[in-house]
C-alpha cells in the first residue's frame, strides 16, 4: 500500500483498465485516501490526473495528494456534493473517474482483501469479519472474494458472518439495518471519521443485505469511542490507524461487550488506513513529550513525574 490505505488496490485495477480503454486523464471524488491513491498511481502510469475532495479534509491527506503533482479541486461541500459534481464532469469531459464510470473495475480491487485473508489463515475462511462502511463497496467485495475462492475450489465453504462499522455522525447504513429497512435514507455527515463520511452510500443496501443474510451486525460508534479505539489498537498491537480503523475497532469492542462475537471464533478485523493521515483526530488526547535538560538529575525528576502521572491515571481507571 504505497499511499498507506487499501485504496491503492482498487485504484491499481481501475487505472490499469483505464489505460486499456484509452483514457488519458483520470480522476475521482474522494474523502482523501482515494485521492492519494489515484494521484500516485496516475503518476506512475503516466496519466494526467485531476481529483476532487471536500474542502475540510485532514492536512495529511491533502499533502499526500499534492505531492504527486495532480490538479486538486477542493470543493466547498461534503463528499456527496463532490460526487454529484464529478458525475457532471465525467459526462462533460470524458475523463476516467475511478469511482464513477470506472467503478465496476475499481470495486473489483477490494476482492484482494478477501483473497489475502484466506491465504494468511492457511487457506481457510474466517468465522466473522468486521469491516468499515463508507460506500459499502469494500464490505460486499470482501464477501465476493471469499465466494470466488470457494467456487474455484481453493477453500472449503462455511458460513462467515459480516459485521459493519460506521461513525454515529454518518451512519445511514447502520440506521437502515437497525430499523429493518431495505433502503438508505441519506444523511449529512458530521464526524471525525472523514474517510467514512459518505451520507448517500452507493452500495449501502447491499451492505445491509449482506449483514442480514450472514447473521452479522452493523453498528455505529461515537467520535470519542473512535479516538479511544485508535489509542487502544496502538497501545495493544503497535498499529497506528486512521479514524476508519478506529471506527472498526470501536465497533469490534462494542460487539464483543454485547456478546455478539464468540471468543472462540476466528474474527478478522480490517484496518484500512494509516494513522499518520489523520493526526488531527488524536492531537490533545495522547499527551506530550517530557522536556528535560541534558543532565541525569533532570531525567530522574522527569521519570518520577511520569511514573506519578501513570499511577494517578490507573487510580482514575480503577475508580
Amino acid at each position: 500500500m504505497p499511499t498507506l490505505s487499501f485504496k491503492d488496490r482498487v485504484v491499481s485495477v481501475a487505472l490499469t483498465r483505464a489505460r486499456e480503454l484509452g483514457f488519458t486523464t483520470v480522476s475521482c471524488a474522494s474523502t482523501g485516501n482515494l485521492a492519494n491513491s489515484t494521484a500516485a498511481i496516475a503518476a506512475y502510469a503516466g496519466l494526467d490526473c485531476c481529483v476532487f475532495i471536500p474542502s475540510d479534509l485532514e492536512a495529511g491527506k491533502v499533502l499526500g495528494t499534492l505531492i504527486y503533482g495532480p490538479t486538486v479541486m477542493s470543493v466547498q461541500g461534503n463528499y456527496d456534493q463532490v460526487n454529484r459534481l464529478c458525475s457532471e464532469v465525467a459526462n462533460t469531459h470524458g475523463w476516467g473517474f475511478v469511482n464513477i464510470n470506472l467503478r465496476p473495475y475499481y470495486s473489483e480491487g477490494s476482492k484482494t482483501l478477501g483473497y489475502e485473508v484466506i491465504e494468511q489463515l492457511g487457506w481457510q475462511l474466517p468465522d466473522h469479519v468486521v469491516a468499515p462502511l463508507a460506500s459499502g463497496s469494500l464490505f460486499t467485495k470482501i464477501y465476493k472474494g471469499f465466494r470466488e475462492f470457494v467456487e474455484v475450489g481453493l477453500v472449503d465453504d462455511k458460513p462467515v458472518r459480516f459485521s459493519g462499522a460506521q461513525a454515529e455522525g454518518c451512519s445511514p447504513i447502520a440506521q437502515a439495518f437497525k430499523e429493518g429497512r431495505d433502503f438508505i435514507s441519506p444523511v449529512k455527515p458530521n464526524t471525525v471519521a472523514k474517510s467514512l463520511a459518505i451520507g448517500n452510500p452507493a452500495d449501502g443496501v447491499y451492505a445491509v443485505d449482506l449483514a442480514r443474510k450472514t447473521n452479522g451486525n452493523i453498528e455505529s460508534v461515537t467520535d470519542a469511542e473512535i479516538i479511544d479505539a485508535i489509542k487502544l489498537l496502538a497501545e495493544t498491537e503497535g498499529i497506528f490507524t486512521e479514524t476508519a480503523g478506529g471506527t472498526t475497532i470501536a465497533t469490534l469492542k462494542k460487539l464483543v461487550e454485547a456478546g455478539k462475537i464468540d471468543p472462540d471464533e476466528t474474527t478478522v478485523v480490517y484496518i484500512t488506513g494509516n494513522g499518520l493521515k489523520t493526526q488531527e483526530a488524536v492531537q490533545g488526547y495522547i499527551g506530550e513529550p517530557l522536556t528535560i535538560e541534558p543532565k541525569l538529575d533532570s531525567f530522574e525528576r522527569a521519570l518520577e513525574r511520569s511514573r506519578t502521572l501513570d499511577r494517578l491515571e490507573w487510580q482514575q481507571v480503577l475508580v
